[in-house]
């Protein structure tokens, strides 16, 4: 099988499956194996593209915090940056390779450092960032990239006391975002209304590590310092299994959910081993399998690809990514093979499925940040024939939304709305992200809140109100590109007074 040879020990009488603990060292690895598993996925490999498509001369942010600090979608990628006095990320239309000009326009509303960002699953246009300014804010980017720096979100999102580390949207719900805080709560926020709605306050103790929904959305687990895994039903706001000491090292762990309902766990052992274990939320008594890796410090970073059956596991400073396959024979938890370079890597984008080359059996594509470049690096499953390949191209999720914000709230549940890959993916047009917000003269007042400037106010037939609304609009254009105006200005500023300092050097 994949990891060489498998020690099987049933350390609990009482648990059906066994147990199956590897040791995954380079030995180990490259040990010849009598029997091979048959796996299409066995000679994936992977490949950095070519220095011109790379895009460069990035500054990378440098902020401590264990995060993938890139996202990606079919359209645009989106970096966060060093920036002085805020916080900034930049987005790239995928197309816009090579050198990126110091004074290139980036999002930039945030008062403290970016430390997370989510592209929207249903529209590739749309962006949300949590920031160590404690707001999480939401994002319209133009259709064609920016021009302009952009300095107002579409809504800020305020609910958290501290920074905010986590972002993360619903896979199947239009318009519903998670956050997560380091004043450990988990809010969860209709966009569409710009409200709050869920807010599970109560249930971590310590730092939050990382926040992930199941395949409809009707599930969130979570990883966390206080060395616990939680599964917990977000509407009904309670924990349904837990796992403690998941892994007893005191490093930073990663929880996933993979499709078939299990949790993917990466952390550490008390030796400071690596360690990687998969979880039915069943029966969390003992892992279905665990297996240990090396001893590098560097917290593993999981991507899951659910149409594969496939997990990338990016260290945050390794120069590697490994790739296991989840098959439901033992050890549960296939080695296939690693994709090795020279440099570290400060973070990581990984492409959705609907972003990637059919017709060149790509079946995957990560985004590799170093410190002052991006570099894609595609991994291919090697086929003979130009003939598209149903078998690594089974349906996928694709763009459109399977419920509104509000029927989730409800109590429903959908399974991602999938598309075929045959013909490729063509991204269509994507509705503008509009904001309204409900009972504003309920809620309470608040001074100079910029996202009530944004909010679209309710339809009335009076047709005074009609002219003032037109008029209010107008207005609002102005002082955004007034805004806009500054900022770029600010840049130009700062470049020429570069130029000066250069030149009386």
């Amino acid at each position: 099988g994949g990891a060489g040879g498998i020690l099987g020990a049933r350390r609990n009488k009482g648990l059906e499956a066994p147990l199956y603990r590897t040791r995954l060292s380079v030995r180990h690895l490259f040990t010849p194996v009598r029997v091979v598993r048959q796996s299409k996925f066995r000679h994936v490999f992977g490949q950095a593209v070519k220095n011109d498509q790379c895009y460069d001369d990035i500054r990378v942010s440098r902020v401590t915090w264990d995060s993938s600090f890139c996202a990606v979608n079919p359209r645009f990628v989106a970096i966060i940056i060093e920036a002085s006095g805020g916080g900034a990320f930049l987005v790239l239309p995928l197309h816009k390779t090579g050198r990126i000009d110091k004074s290139y326009p980036t999002v930039c509303g945030h008062t403290g450092p970016v430390l997370d960002i989510d592209w929207c699953p249903h529209n590739d246009q749309v962006i949300a960032s949590g920031s160590e300014d404690c707001t999480v804010m939401v994002w319209q980017i133009p259709e064609n990239g920016l021009t302009l720096s952009l300095t107002e979100p579409v809504v800020i999102l305020e609910g958290h006391s501290k920074r905010v580390g986590i972002v993360a949207w619903h896979p199947t719900a239009r318009n519903v975002l998670l956050s997560a805080g380091c004043d450990n709560a988990i809010i969860i926020w209709n966009v569409g209304t710009g409200e709050a709605l869920i807010n599970l306050d109560d249930m971590h103790s310590d730092m939050i590590y990382n926040v992930s929904w199941n395949r409809n959305g009707s599930l969130i687990c979570t990883a966390s310092k206080d060395k616990k895994v939680r599964v917990i039903d977000p509407r009904k706001q309670e924990i349904v299994a837990e796992k403690e000491k998941a892994h007893e090292g005191a490093r930073p762990m990663r929880a996933i959910f993979l499709a078939d309902g299990n949790v993917f766990t990466t952390g550490f052992s008390r030796m400071s081993e690596r360690q990687l274990a998969l979880w039915n939320p069943k029966n969390m008594q003992e892992p279905i399998a665990l297996h240990e890796m090396d001893t590098s410090n560097g917290v593993l970073l999981p991507f899951y690809d659910p149409d594969t059956s496939i997990i990338y596991l990016c260290g945050k400073g390794d120069s590697s990514i490994r790739y296991f396959e989840i098959t439901d024979e033992s050890p549960y938890v296939h080695y296939l093979n690693t994709f090795s370079s020279k440099e570290p890597q400060r973070g990581m984008g990984y492409m959705p499925k609907r972003g990637l080359d059919v017709n060149k059996c790509e079946i995957a594509r990560f985004f590799k940040l170093h410190e002052r470049k991006c570099e894609p690096i595609i991994m291919t499953v090697p086929r003979k024939s130009d003939l598209f390949q149903d078998d690594l191209y089974p349906d996928t999720a694709g763009p459109e939304a399977a419920l509104e914000a509000e029927e989730w709230f409800e109590g429903k549940n959908a399974d991602p709305v999938l598309i075929s890959l045959k013909h490729g993916y063509i991204p269509g047009k994507n509705r503008d992200l509009k904001v309204v917000k409900k009972n504003i003269l309920d809620s309470k007042p608040t001074a100079n809140k910029k996202c009530d400037l944004i909010s679209v106010p309710k339809k009335t037939t009076d047709t005074a109100s009609v002219q003032n609304e037109a008029k209010l609009d107008e207005i609002l254009k102005e002082i955004k590109s007034i805004k806009d105006t500054i900022c770029n200005q600010d840049e130009r500023i700062s470049k020429l007074e570069q130029q000066m300092a250069k030149i009386a050097a």
